[in-house]
């Protein structure tokens, strides 16, 4: 490895070490949940925005006194981590509506945790005109509730240059996942899921330059993973460990493309800047991430719905010629779970194979998935 990737793996191995950094000259750090926190007016208030993920290599007993056992696993380590003080750097503490499990683990981490700043945005799941008139209004609270621990205005100006900064973010995650169209692909889809970690661990002015260094590495080598029969598309939820998507490759496949949480569904569409700002960052969060918890009203025939739904996941069986899907779903996630039969009738109605899993935030149940993985391959091949 040369200097991007290297630095990568170095922030994904300990990534919490430049926030830590960051905060002992000064900087304040404010953890998020989910891609639908609005990082664009975290930056713009001189804070860093820093991911909250959990471990899938630990236990996450220290959460169950605290929450129930059917809830998510993601939640439930994510809050482990935070009870072992495992993000006692953090200044703040941002969480979206998104599903049932966050909006609880909110209550529950404010009350236990106790950060210096705790803030929940309420998010509607519908897209009606009402919605984005209520989340606009969220987002105005949201940004005085900033202004208030900050000390200060949040400017149109800063507002305006963080969202120049996050789109360009975004357009270099894009550029990079371009790579991935070749056969083989550029890159390997653990060392995508790992940039992705490394990026939301840092500020975005860092992502930017670390993601322009790791493009040029990967264009400049000419040459990345093996060529192997099925080149996968993962689609789920929360995926923030390349250990999943190395045990997918190592049994057979390329995975050349994303639906996740930590992946393209975060940086396929960019902030419209519009007069008024803060309603383009409305639109984006609200209308333009491809996520089960928002609903898209019904419209035609079956058929005609599936396609309003899930016709990105045809553009990207398309244009990065896959020919398989996995389908990787946290058990107790019922956000996503509802929609799985939907999604595999999708894919099945354009002939792509799809194997559908189920599994816990934990890597030991990863020898029994290797067999139905390896058996899937099989079939592609």
């Amino acid at each position: 490895m040369t200097e991007g990737l290297a630095q990568v793996e170095d922030i994904y191995q300990d990534r919490g070490r430049r926030a830590k950094q960051l905060k002992a000259e000064g900087k304040k750090i404010v953890g998020y949940l989910c891609c639908f926190a609005p990082v664009e007016i975290i930056t713009a208030a001189g804070l860093v925005p820093f991911r909250i993920v959990g471990n899938v290599e630990e236990s996450s007993a220290s959460a169950d006194a605290f929450i129930e056992p059917i809830a998510c696993s993601f939640t439930r380590s994510c809050f482990a981590v935070a009870m072992k003080n495992g993000y006692d750097f953090l200044d703040g503490y941002v969480v979206p509506h998104t599903c049932d499990n966050i909006v609880k683990l909110y209550d529950i981490w404010k009350r236990n945790v106790n950060p210096p700043y705790s803030h929940f945005i309420n998010i509607p799941h519908t897209l009606s005109p009402a919605s984005f008139e209520f989340f606009q209004a969220e987002l105005v609270t949201f940004k005085k509730s900033l202004e208030r621990f900050i000390g200060r205005e949040i400017t149109g100006e800063r507002l305006g240059q963080s969202i120049q900064l996050h789109n360009e973010n975004r357009a270099l995650v894009r550029d990079l996942n371009e790579l991935r169209k070749q056969e083989p692909p550029l890159l390997s889809g653990a060392d995508m899921i790992k940039v992705m970690v490394a990026i939301v661990s840092i500020p975005v002015e860092e992502a930017n330059e670390l993601l322009r260094n790791v493009i040029k590495e990967v264009k400049g080598r000419g040459h990345g993973p093996l060529k192997k029969p099925a080149r996968l598309l993962v689609y789920g939820t929360v995926e923030d460990n390349a250990a999943f998507i190395e045990l997918v490759e190592e049994s057979g496949a390329n995975v050349v493309i994303d639906d996740l949480s930590f992946g393209t569904r975060s940086y396929w569409h960019d902030v419209e800047f519009t007069d008024n700002l803060l309603t383009g960052i409305a639109t984006r969060y609200l209308a333009k991430i491809p996520c089960p918890r928002t609903y898209k009203q019904r419209t035609g025939t079956h058929q005609q719905d599936l396609e309003n739904r899930f016709g990105y996941l045809g553009d990207f069986v398309r244009d990065f010629n896959v020919n398989g899907v996995v389908i990787y779903v946290l058990r107790y996630c019922d956000t996503h779970a509802f929609d799985v039969p939907d999604v595999k009738e999708y894919f099945q109605g354009k002939n792509i194979p799809v194997l559908d899993i189920e599994d816990e935030y934990s890597t030991s149940s990863f020898a029994r998935l290797k067999t139905r993985i390896q058996a899937f391959l099989e079939m592609i091949g």
